[in-house]
C-alpha cells in the first residue's frame, strides 16, 4: 500500500468486523430494554442516511434483482430456523390458532389492505391486490422477540407459538395472491380461462408440491442425519452448515417441480424435527441458521434505514402514512380478532397475537419478485414507498412494544 493512502479494502474489512461484533453484542445490551436489535440497526441506518452518506447506498427499489435474491435468502434461512425451533408436533387441534390465522386472518388482511389501497391511494385492481398480498403475511425474520426459543426449550406459551408457526407458513401462502395480482394485471379483472389456470397451477399444484417436496426432503435429511449406522450419520458431524445445505436443497427441489420454495423449506424443517424430535443437534442447526440470518439482516436494516431517510422520506405523503398506520393498527388487529371468534384462547393472548402482525423482509421480496419476474410497472413508485413505510413503522412500533407486552401477557398467563 502506498504511504499516505488508505486501502478501501482495509476500511471495509474493519467496518464489517465492527458490524459483526455489534450484532453479537446488541442482544445482550437491549434484552431488558423496550427496544429490539432491528430498531437500533434501523435507526443507525437512518442516521447514516441523514448525513447524506445514504445517497451512495443503492436503495432496495433501485436494485430489484439484488433485493429479490438477498431477501429471498434471508427469508429462507429464517424459515428453516423457525421450523426447527417449534417443539409442538403439527396437528389440527394443537395448531388451531395457526390455522385460524392462516385461514381467516390472512385473507381478511389481504382484502382489507387491497380496499385501503384502492380507496386511499387510488390504486387499480391489480396494484391494490398486489399490495394486499405483499403486506398481509407476517415476517419470520424480524419477529424474534415474539417467537419461541431454541429447540427443546418448549414453545413458551400459545402467543409465541402461534406467531412463529404463522410466520413460517404464511410467507408461502401469500404467493398465490401475488401471482393472482400479476394475472389480473395481464388479463384484466374480469374472470376467464386464466382464472382456472391460476387456480389449478398457482393454488392446487404449487401448494401441494411445496408440501410434498418439503416433506420428502425433510424425511431424507432425517435419515441422513439420524438413521444411518453409528459413526456415519451427519448429526455426528455437529456441523451447522447442514442447516444451510438442507435449506438450499429443499428450496431447489421444490422450485424445480414448480412448487412454492418457501413452503417447501418450512415443511422440510418441521419434518426433519419430527424424525428425531429431541436430538440436541437440532439446536446446532437452529443456532447456525440464526447467526447467518442476523448478519444478513443487520446489513439489510442499515441499508433500509439509510435509503429511507435519504431517498424515501420525501415520498411519505399523508395518504401513504395513513394507509400504513391503518394496516398495522387496524386491519391486522381486527382481522386477527375476527379469526379468533369462537376460540377459547384468553382475551389478552388473542389481543397480543392480533397486534403483533410484524411486517418485514418478506414484503420486500414479494414486491421485488413482482417487478423482476412479472415486469410490474403500474404504480410501482407508490408501492415501494408504501411497503417501505409499513415495514419501517412495524419495526419501530412492534420492536419497542414487544418486550413489555410479551412480558405482561406471559406473566398473566
Amino acid at each position: 500500500m502506498t504511504a499516505g493512502l488508505v486501502d478501501p479494502y482495509i476500511v471495509v474489512l474493519g467496518l464489517v468486523g465492527a458490524l459483526m461484533l455489534g450484532v453479537a453484542a446488541l442482544p445482550l445490551l437491549v434484552h431488558e430494554l423496550p427496544l429490539s436489535v432491528p430498531v437500533i440497526l434501523l435507526l443507525l441506518g437512518g442516521a447514516i442516511g441523514a448525513t447524506g452518506a445514504g445517497d451512495t447506498i443503492p436503495g432496495l427499489q433501485k436494485a430489484p434483482e439484488a433485493t429479490e435474491r438477498i431477501t429471498e435468502l434471508l427469508v429462507l434461512i429464517s424459515l428453516m430456523g423457525a421450523g426447527l425451533k417449534l417443539d409442538t408436533p403439527i396437528g389440527w387441534r394443537r395448531w388451531a390458532p395457526t390455522w385460524r390465522l392462516l385461514g381467516i386472518t390472512m385473507p381478511l388482511s389481504i382484502a382489507g389492505i387491497a380496499l385501503l389501497g384502492w380507496w386511499i391511494l387510488d390504486l387499480g385492481p391489480a396494484a391494490a391486490l398486489l399490495l394486499g398480498a405483499i403486506l398481509a403475511p407476517t415476517d419470520p425474520v424480524l419477529a424474534a422477540d415474539v417467537q419461541v426459543g431454541r429447540p427443546g426449550e418448549g414453545d413458551k406459551g400459545r402467543v409465541r407459538f402461534a406467531l412463529t408457526a404463522e410466520a413460517g407458513l404464511n410467507d408461502g401462502l401469500a404467493f398465490p395472491f401475488v401471482n393472482l395480482a400479476l394475472a389480473v394485471a395481464a388479463h384484466g379483472a374480469e374472470p376467464g380461462v386464466w382464472a382456472l389456470e391460476w387456480l389449478a397451477r398457482d393454488v392446487v399444484w404449487k401448494l401441494s408440491a411445496g408440501i410434498a417436496v418439503g416433506w420428502a426432503a425433510g424425511r431424507l435429511a432425517g435419515r441422513l442425519l439420524f438413521r444411518l449406522p453409528k459413526g456415519t450419520g451427519l448429526a455426528e458431524s455437529r456441523d451447522g452448515f447442514v442447516a444451510l445445505g438442507l435449506t438450499a436443497l429443499a428450496y431447489s427441489l421444490t422450485e424445480l417441480v414448480h412448487g412454492y420454495g418457501f413452503l417447501g423449506v418450512f415443511v422440510a424443517a418441521l419434518t426433519l424435527r419430527a424424525v428425531e424430535r429431541d436430538h440436541v443437534y437440532h439446536r446446532q442447526l437452529h443456532d447456525f441458521a440464526v447467526e447467518m440470518e442476523r448478519l444478513t439482516l443487520a446489513v439489510l436494516l442499515i441499508v433500509l434505514g439509510a435509503s429511507f431517510t435519504s431517498q424515501f422520506l420525501h415520498l411519505v405523503t399523508g395518504p401513504v402514512l395513513a394507509l400504513s398506520l391503518l394496516v398495522l393498527l387496524v386491519v391486522r388487529p381486527l382481522a386477527g380478532l375476527v379469526g379468533f371468534v369462537g376460540s377459547r384462547e384468553p382475551l389478552p393472548e388473542r389481543l397480543a397475537v392480533s397486534f403483533f402482525g410484524i411486517r418485514g423482509m418478506g414484503s420486500f421480496y414479494y414486491l421485488a419478485h413482482a417487478v423482476t419476474s412479472g415486469g410490474w410497472r403500474e404504480d410501482s413508485g407508490v408501492l415501494w414507498a408504501t411497503v417501505t413505510v409499513v415495514v419501517v413503522l412495524s419495526i419501530l412500533i412492534h420492536g419497542i412494544s414487544a418486550t413489555p407486552v410479551m412480558r405482561r401477557v406471559e406473566r398473566r398467563a
